[in-house]
């Protein structure tokens, strides 16, 4: 993820955020019931969803601590 991704992150809304986290948890469930099918050819994918996932709840996270 770029620099300038992550700065377009911030500026979304909480409700874009939420979806984006919905959309790459679904994603990374699916990913990883591939992975164990065998049909997962570049692994890293996983790794990258979970860095997304991870950075948009960061965000959601401290913006709810700013507001409390």
């Amino acid at each position: 993820m770029k620099r300038k991704d992550i700065q377009d992150l911030k500026l979304k809304p909480d409700a874009e955020l939420l979806r984006l986290v919905k959309e790459n948890s679904d994603k990374l469930r699916q990913l990883k019931f591939d992975l164990a099918a065998g049909k997962v050819k570049d692994v890293r994918e996983i790794h990258e969803v979970k860095k997304i996932i991870a950075r948009v709840k960061t965000f959601l996270k401290e913006r709810t601590a700013k507001t409390a």
